[in-house]
């Protein structure tokens, strides 16, 4: 579902498997896709597909935007159909948990788009603190080095350029005439269907310290940052999320940690003396007790680099066959692909909610079991009303 853009990009990475259906709602966009799976139906809506085919469909994949995540999954789910699905899995908080705990409760075979897990340099990143090269991390700072945001006004309306079924791709949010500067990419940045470069980078680059220190929900998040617009998402932003004590999967006992989230430069790179060339092509700064480690997608430096001259990497970690392949092989019954919602759920979660708590411009407590802040400026971000025929 969705087969321009990203969508693109997956179906290629699965293009050796029985595809049964495609389903866009842009003809145009969806066309390359269309003509290289001549065998597969061609569908505009999901729940068209969905009727038609369900007996022959295992498996689906979604790389539709941020505000239509959830509605095709929740149709996927409720019939037993594992699923792939873009991050940040959803559009809002409430939407994430749904999905997560009903997926598990049919026993899914599940993956979040993080592709970049599967990546060499991440997993050394990941090694390296789990090792603990570092000592004992209770600081982490994560960054995307990007200006993008508050989009230039939508233009005046007009009529949807052809073969675009515009009210689908509204879907669940309340009608209004089509203008360009919305789809087919520019809605990531505009509150009502995307999620900001957070909701973007979000669950690639904080996957890092996830996965390294096993992360699940956060205790307390604050934010900062430009005033708000009600409709945009910003250039810039600041965020903390606080972790708790936990029991890793070694049965070791491990510390509060904190993890800082920024859209642009981290003030943290100054302070600790460390230059432009060093951070280049890295995305994330681990503080320990017995040094720092620097790193990214693809390469990694352990601070001070006197200290650790000569430094290896650990493998502990198993290769993997693919990241999409990952998601197959559960699917045909083999082990959990890395990503699963289980891990991947509180990971998005978490995203949702340095974006919540920099457009409250402020701090909360999370009680994560009740999904409830105390706040209600906050509370109301975590879920939204459906318009009339989306209601679930």
């Amino acid at each position: 579902m969705g087969v321009g853009g990203q969508g693109g990009a997956n179906l290629g990475g699965m293009r050796t498997h029985n595809v049964v259906a495609l389903c866009d709602l842009d003809e145009a966009r969806a066309g390359k896709a269309f003509e290289a799976h001549p065998q597969a139906a061609r569908f505009t809506d999901f729940r068209a597909m969905f009727d038609a085919l369900e007996n022959r469909i295992d498996a689906v994949v979604i790389s539709t935007p941020d505000h239509t995540h959830f509605h095709p999954a929740w149709w996927a789910i409720e019939r037993g159909k594992h699923l792939y699905l873009e991050k940040p899995l959803a559009h809002e908080v409430e939407e994430v948990r749904r999905i997560t705990d009903a997926a598990a409760a049919k026993g899914l075979a599940t993956q979040l788009g993080c592709q970049r897990h599967a990546l060499a340099g991440l997993r050394a990143g990941v090694e390296l603190v789990r090792a603990g090269r570092i000592g004992t991390v209770t600081e982490v700072h994560s960054w995307v080095d990007s200006k993008r945001g508050m989009p230039k006004p939508l233009g005046p309306p007009e009529k949807a350029p052809p073969g675009l079924d515009w009210d689908l791709w509204l879907g669940p949010v309340p009608s209004r005439p089509y203008t360009k500067g919305l789809a087919p990419y520019d809605w990531r940045f505009w509150w009502e269907f995307g999620t900001g470069e957070t909701g973007n980078w979000g669950c690639h680059i904080l996957d890092i310290p996830f996965w390294a220190l096993e992360l699940g929900h956060p205790i307390r998040v604050a934010g900062s940052g430009p005033a708000p617009d009600p409709a945009r998402s910003p250039t810039s932003l600041a965020s903390r999320l606080d972790f708790p004590t936990r029991t890793s999967a070694a049965g070791r006992d491990l510390p509060p940690v904190s993890v800082h989230w920024y859209q642009g430069p981290p003030p943290v790179l100054a302070a600790r003396g460390i230059d432009a060339q060093a951070s280049r092509r890295k995305n994330t700064l681990f503080i320990g007790d017995d040094g720092m480690l620097l790193c990214g997608f693809d390469d990694w430096l352990l601070l001070p680099e006197e200290r650790f001259a000569g430094a290896t990497v650990p493998t502990t970690l198993p290769r993997s066959p693919g990241f999409r392949e990952e998601w197959l092989d559960a699917c045909r019954g083999g082990p959990p692909a890395t990503c699963h919602f289980g891990y991947t759920g509180p990971l998005a979660e978490s995203v949702l909610l340095a974006n919540i708590a920099y457009r409250v411009q402020g701090e909360f407590t999370w009680d994560a079991a009740h999904m409830t802040s105390g706040r209600p400026d906050v509370d109301a971000h975590l879920r939204r009303e459906y318009r009339e025929g989306w209601e679930v």
